[in-house]
C-alpha cells in the first residue's frame, strides 16, 4: 500500500513591513469596534526599541484606549492627541527618532488635517529615519493619500482549535492590500503563529514571494 506524502505545511506570507524601506502604511479598520487590526499590525513590529503610539481624543472615544499590559512585552510611550492636527505632528515627531522602533497613530473620520500634504510628509519621513509608521483610519475613507501601503483590515474565524473542538485556536485577519507601491493588489486570510504569518485561505489574491517583497 502506498502512503500518501503528509500536506505541506502552509506558506508562510512576507508583509510589506518587513521589506528593505520602512514607509508610511495606512491601515483601514472594518468597523470602528473591530479591533482585530492590532492583532495584524503588532506582530510586524520590532519591540526591541520603543514604540510611540498617538491616538486622537475622538478615536478613544470611539473605539477605546490602548491597554498596555494585553499587549505583552512592548515597551508604550502613549500619546493622546486632542485633535487630528495634533496627533499627525506627534506623529511626524516621532517617526523622526531613530530611538523609536515604530510609530502608530489612530485616527478618526476623515478630518480635515488628514491630507496628502500631510500623509506625504510621515511616509518622507519614515523613510529617511527608517523608522516605520501605521497610520490606523477607524471610521474613515480611502481619500488621497501618500501612504505607501493600504490596508483594509478585518477580523476574521479563528481557526480550529486541534486540542479543543469547542474552543478558539489561532486568530485570523481578512486583509485586503488595496494600493501598494511595487506590489499587486491582493486579498488574503492569514494567521499568525510562530512567528510569521501564514496563509489560511486564498480569498481573491495571492501572496507576495521574497522577489516582490524586495522589490518595495
Amino acid at each position: 500500500m502506498q502512503v500518501s506524502d503528509p500536506p505541506p505545511p502552509p506558506s508562510a506570507v512576507p508583509l510589506p513591513l518587513r521589506g528593505r524601506i520602512p514607509t508610511l502604511s495606512e491601515l483601514f479598520a472594518a468597523s470602528p469596534r473591530d479591533s482585530g487590526w492590532a492583532g495584524f499590525l503588532l506582530p510586524q513590529i520590532d519591540r526591541s526599541k520603543p514604540v510611540l503610539w498617538v491616538q486622537e481624543r475622538m478615536g478613544i472615544l470611539e473605539s477605546g484606549r490602548v491597554y498596555p499590559p494585553g499587549l505583552g512585552q512592548a515597551d508604550i510611550l502613549h500619546v493622546e492627541a486632542r485633535d487630528a492636527r495634533d496627533a499627525l505632528w506627534a506623529m511626524e515627531e516621532g517617526v523622526r527618532c531613530s530611538a523609536l522602533s515604530a510609530v502608530i497613530g489612530e485616527l478618526w473620520g476623515d478630518p480635515a488635517a488628514l491630507d496628502f500634504t500631510a500623509t506625504r510628509r510621515l511616509a518622507v519621513a519614515s523613510e529617511c529615519s527608517h523608522v516605520p509608521c501605521w497610520l490606523v483610519r477607524l471610521g474613515g475613507n480611502a481619500n488621497l493619500s501618500g501612504a505607501r501601503m493600504r490596508w483594509r483590515v478585518a477580523s476574521a474565524p479563528s481557526l480550529l482549535n486541534v486540542l479543543d473542538s469547542r474552543a478558539p485556536g489561532l486568530p485570523t485577519w481578512d486583509a485586503d492590500l488595496f494600493r501598494a507601491r511595487g506590489y499587486p493588489p491582493g486579498r488574503w486570510t492569514v494567521a499568525h503563529d510562530s512567528g510569521a504569518f501564514h496563509l489560511v485561505a486564498g480569498s481573491g489574491g495571492r501572496a507576495l514571494d521574497e522577489e516582490q517583497r524586495l522589490s518595495a
